[in-house]
């Protein structure tokens, strides 16, 4: 790995032969072949044109590694997708920042999601599950995303938050809108954006005002209000961490839960596996992060000339760590397509990303997911597919946002 300014005589880049930005890809479940290409072709390819501008994709394993190994030189501070941020939007977050600041920011939610603090939670959210299933009908058809994945998710940031539970839906549709990536950046469509944004913004300043009047607690708005690093922050700035969190508790959750029961009808001896080695569902809990990928990219932007792989990177060019590829690494992951529950290596993937901002929340949503999947396997029930499932219009987030399924007992 190189970090010196590179020189004149650099070879011509690489030129990418598909636009892995375009939506379409992901909608119609066309993305591997175009990923699997880069991969052996060229790893690090330049885009000179796009809806969103001209990028790097970065689409291996080890390479996706080596720049977020690389936090100084390759900044996640002007944006964490491929969207160029708008000056006129200032939600900042602590895994869109560089450090001391990342690191004062995550310090003060981290303790939210230690090993004893997932213990204590534990029973909480195996209760929620249990209760979730035991009221869904056998022999009836229904949207599973809308039914399962969802609930269980918002549930758990209810509690994480401490947020009333009557004004779930409404963490639902901020998270939707707070996550989203679009190439369609016209005053309209950004001004319906922060509508969306400011009516977050004002529900969570009055529940954190609240939460200022009361002594210390363990929930997450707590540690927020009372922290030094973020307690006095500018509302905006403390809005776009919460929204983070919202975003990364829920969505990214939400589409390992929906991505299992594809996998697993694709799949269905790995079904059976887990009936017979019930110990391997852990595992499971990485393969399907690494099968699934819920978090499609993240962006980093050179913060100087720099040479990677050979090429050379000026400073100020974005570079889309393509997560969905580096998971599908066949160097690295042997039948890298196929969904195992005893894979290896599993815990390899880098569903969560690498280095000092790898998911704050990646505990809590491994627990979330061994707990979904011991329901399923301990009720030996068989989800079958109706109808057309729906896919989630996005280069950032990768998932279903239709499911219809019906319940068949074994």
């Amino acid at each position: 790995m190189a970090t010196t300014a590179p020189d004149d005589t650099s070879t011509a880049r690489p030129i990418a032969p598909v636009d892995v930005s375009d939506a379409a890809l992901y909608v119609e479940d066309r993305w591997h072949e175009p990923f699997a290409d880069l991969r052996a072709n060229m790893p690090l390819a330049w885009h000179p044109e796009s809806p969103y501008g001209p990028y790097w994709s970065v689409s291996s394993h080890r390479l996706i590694q080596q720049v977020e190994a690389l936090p100084d030189l390759y900044s996640s501070a002007r944006a964490i997708t491929i969207t160029d941020a708008r000056d006129d939007v200032p939600f900042d977050n602590f895994i869109a920042m560089d450090r001391p600041q990342h690191t004062e920011q995550r310090r003060v939610v981290q303790p939210s999601f230690n090993p004893s603090e997932m213990k204590r939670r534990e029973g909480e959210i195996r209760q929620r599950v249990t209760e979730l299933f035991d009221g869904l009908s056998q022999g009836e058809t229904f949207d599973w995303v809308e039914q399962v994945s969802i609930p269980l998710t918002i549930g758990m940031i209810c509690v994480l938050f401490d947020f009333p539970w009557e004004e779930r839906h409404d963490l639902k549709r901020w998270s939707d809108w707070a996550s989203e990536v679009t190439p369609d950046q016209s005053d309209e469509r950004t001004a319906l954006w922060m509508e969306q944004m400011m009516q977050m913004l004002t529900r969570f300043d009055a529940l954190l005002e609240e939460k200022r009047a009361q002594p210390p607690g363990d929930d997450v708005m707590s540690r927020i209000i009372h922290s030094e690093a973020m307690g006095q922050m500018p509302a905006a700035e403390r809005m776009g961490n919460i929204a983070l969190l919202i975003v990364g508790g829920n969505d990214t959750t939400r589409n390992s839960m929906s991505g299992f029961i594809d996998a697993i009808n694709r799949f269905p001896d790995q079904l059976k596996r887990l009936h017979a080695e019930s110990d391997l569902i852990p595992n499971a809990a990485s393969e399907i992060i690494r099968w699934q990928s819920p978090v499609t990219h993240m962006r980093r932007t050179a913060t100087e000339d720099a040479e990677l792989d050979g090429q050379a990177i000026r400073a100020g060019e974005k570079l889309i760590l393509w997560y969905i590829s580096g998971n599908r690494d066949e160097s690295l992951f042997d039948d890298a397509d196929r969904f195992d529950v005893a894979r290896e290596n599993a815990r390899r993937h880098i569903g969560f990303g690498f280095g000092i901002h790898r998911c704050v929340g990646a505990r809590l949503a491994e627990l979330q997911l061994q707990i979904y999947i011991e329901e399923i396997v301990r009720r030996n029930i068989c989800i079958e597919p109706r109808g057309d499932w729906e896919r989630l219009a996005s280069p950032f987030l990768h998932g279903f946002t239709k499911m219809p399924v019906e319940i068949v007992a074994e």
